[in-house]
């Protein structure tokens, strides 16, 4: 009976030892690749040419491209993190009319994140809070477009807020599992040129970024 006693007890604490890991430490660093999608929720004032409001306004289409996360623990709850990615692109469209041109944009975002969770569960959710430095480059109008007298496509560059919500699921001390959302407050002004005449439009772009990857503690 002793003996079917320890070995129940040793199988118990097997079990129990399965479902926990230890989460994170102060100086701990994470690193994290994996897919990150951008997906506009835009809006945008009426196009203006020469002072003329045409009456429409813009539209920018969603991207996915490979993400970046990298993380440092200032506490067992709190950690600085910094998303990079390859740099997305996306067409910008008139609303009604059809494809306009495209841009490309780097987006790196610093944030700070609140770990909920006690640190031997699996399970780390955390939410946090940041800022967003976006880049636009390499604007061009489409062939169609340049041929029709648009030229001179120029977006500025963008700094805002980033709220974010994400969750790691451990699969061992070293390695975990992450799914993160975020919404970025990202506005730009467009300029351009048509037939000589200045054009111009304020475009807010506010994605939810979504991010699923594979994390490395380190």
């Amino acid at each position: 009976m002793k003996n079917k006693l320890c070995t129940l007890a040793l199988l118990l604490s097997g079990i129990t030892s399965s479902l926990y890991v230890h989460a994170y430490e102060t100086a701990d660093w994470i690193f994290r690749t994996g897919v990150t999608a951008v997906n506009p929720d835009d809006s945008s004032d009426n196009v203006l040419v020469g002072g003329s409001d045409l009456g429409i306004g813009v539209n920018v289409d969603s991207n996915a491209q490979l993400g970046i996360n990298i993380g440092y623990f200032i506490s067992p709850k709190i950690a600085l993190e910094i998303l990079l990615a390859t740099p997305f692109e996306h067409d910008i469209g008139l609303n009604t009319v059809g494809a306009l041109g495209s841009t490309k944009h780097l987006p790196p975002t610093i944030s700070v994140n609140y770990y909920l969770a006690n640190a031997t569960a699996k399970f780390q959710p955390y939410i946090g809070a940041g800022i967003n430095y976006t880049i636009f480059f390499d604007e061009e109008f489409t062939a169609e477009n340049k041929q029709a007298g648009f030229s001179d496509l120029s977006l500025d560059d963008s700094i805002g807020l980033s709220l974010q919500a994400g969750l790691d699921y451990m699969l061992d001390d070293e390695w975990h599992v992450n799914a993160s959302v975020r919404w970025i407050d990202i506005g730009t002004d467009a300029e351009f040129t048509l037939n000589d005449e200045q054009g111009s439009v304020a475009v807010d772009i506010d994605p939810f970024v979504y991010t699923l990857s594979l994390g490395y503690r380190f």
